[in-house]
């Protein structure tokens, strides 16, 4: 099922024409309704007449969240305030939040690419998604409503929280399509369990789950537990929200909807493009946004691109799933280590709940890394020879995934902090 299978199935040279042309206009409005990117331009010397291929985007530069940051709140607009229809903003955690401005085209645009998001994960005119991401400021909850009400469907805006609500409305409303972040749909499942809820008498039949890096044995866990399809969807505010990227139900890679956001990858430390199939940072422009158009703009997200016609019928560009992020990785003991791969160790290991910490101590000069994990309720009623053998289990596991020993810390089932958003993995307690 194909949402918008012109603009979906084109054909290489048509697409490569579309993007050129969207190219030259964007880099054209940035540079004269944009000041910052008329400065970057004018000290590199370049101009909209030097993007004569697509190759030439090389020529342009980099835009980093440190930029968008100094611009707030407006500062990267490039149309009039009074004609910016909606806001939002990153979480601002560690600073300014990144403002993103959208005009009524910018909200038609972010309706099509999730209209077809939506329709990659099987939602059609009479489906009922639950939308359980955030709505207010965070990009998640509105994405997901523009491009459900585009395709039809009946939207149930409940946004995150009040879990208990959540399972009656999926039960007294006929859900069929969950969205939301994958460790809220973990707990979604657990708190169903708990309150005997059977998942084979839902009529839930397929999950779109984002906002934050879930691994293949995530995706087991959820599908199994919530008896469903789950699928993998990718955006970031700072280029429109959710809808930049999505996985078909191939599920082998996401979708980029390329005719709308340009993708490379680049090696995070030389800054140079990257040959296809090789792995490094994704790099986005937005070829089409009115509002605020963003060039060459660094996610930080760690992936590679693969083209090819899918199974699926799509030919637009497949990224791989974002394994870490090249600025928050952990580096231990002079040994890079992305969180996804601690949870793809642990989620093969039978008796563990999908719930874990990472804890980051330097104790006497020395990184260790601590790895907390809870236990099925049977486990940890178990003797203690067969717990110590599971806590050996997983470090091996873990070891051989990373090459580090860390030290594993079993901890009582429904101990860990639960989040309704993205889940907080790790805590770093280094003074660095």
């Amino acid at each position: 099922m194909i949402w918008n299978e012109k603009a979906e199935c084109m054909s290489e040279d048509d697409l490569k024409e579309l993007q050129l042309q969207r190219l030259q206009a964007v880099v054209k409005m940035a540079y004269e309704k944009v000041p910052y990117y008329n400065k970057r331009f004018t000290d590199l010397k370049i101009e909209p007449e030097d993007i004569e291929t697509l190759e030439d985007i090389e020529k342009l530069p980099f835009t980093s969240k440190t930029d968008l940051r100094d611009a707030y709140p407006f500062g990267m607009f490039a149309v009039d305030t009074e004609d910016i229809v909606e806001v939002h903003t990153t979480s601002g955690t560690t600073g300014k939040p990144t403002v993103s401005g959208y005009t009524e085209a910018d909200l038609d645009l972010w309706g099509e690419v999730m209209a077809r998001a939506l329709t990659m994960t099987g939602v059609k005119k009479n489906d009922k998604v639950q939308n359980s991401y955030g709505y207010g400021l965070f990009t998640g909850g509105m994405g997901v409503h523009y491009g459900g009400q585009k395709i039809g469907a009946t939207v149930i805006p409940i946004s995150a929280g009040n879990t208990t609500r959540q399972l009656e409305i999926m039960q007294d409303f006929g859900t069929t399509v969950l969205t939301c972040t994958p460790s809220y749909g973990l707990y979604l499942a657990e708190v169903a369990e708990k309150e005997g809820i059977d998942p084979s008498k839902l009529k839930l039949k397929a999950g779109c789950f984002g906002a934050e890096m879930w691994t293949e044995e995530m995706r087991n866990k959820l599908e199994e537990r919530l008896n469903i399809s789950a699928q993998n969807i990718y955006g970031l505010t700072e280029v429109i929200g959710p809808g930049v990227a999505m996985e078909c139900p191939e599920k082998n890679g996401l979708h980029i909807f390329e005719d709308h956001f340009y993708p490379e990858i680049i090696n995070p430390k030389t800054l140079n493009q990257l040959p296809e199939g090789e792995t490094g940072e994704l790099v986005l422009t937005t070829l089409t946004r009115e509002g605020m158009p963003v060039i060459r703009f660094r996610t930080k997200d760690i992936t590679a691109l693969r083209r090819g016609v899918c199974e699926c019928g799509r030919t637009q560009v497949k990224m791989d799933r974002i394994t870490g992020r090249s600025d928050d990785m952990l580096k231990v003991r002079g040994v890079i280590v992305f969180p996804s791969q601690i949870e793809k160790a642990l989620l093969k290991i039978e008796g563990l709940e999908p719930q874990y910490q990472i804890i980051v101590t330097r104790p006497k000069h020395l990184d260790e890394l601590e790895v907390q994990v809870e236990t099925s309720p049977a486990l940890f009623s178990d003797e203690v020879k067969h717990i110590e053998e599971v806590k050996k289990d997983i470090e091996n596991r873990i070891h051989s995934e990373i090459g580090l020993r860390v030290n594993i810390s079993l901890v009582e089932p429904q101990s860990l902090p639960r989040s309704e958003g993205k889940a907080v993995r790790v805590v770093d307690k280094r003074n660095i």
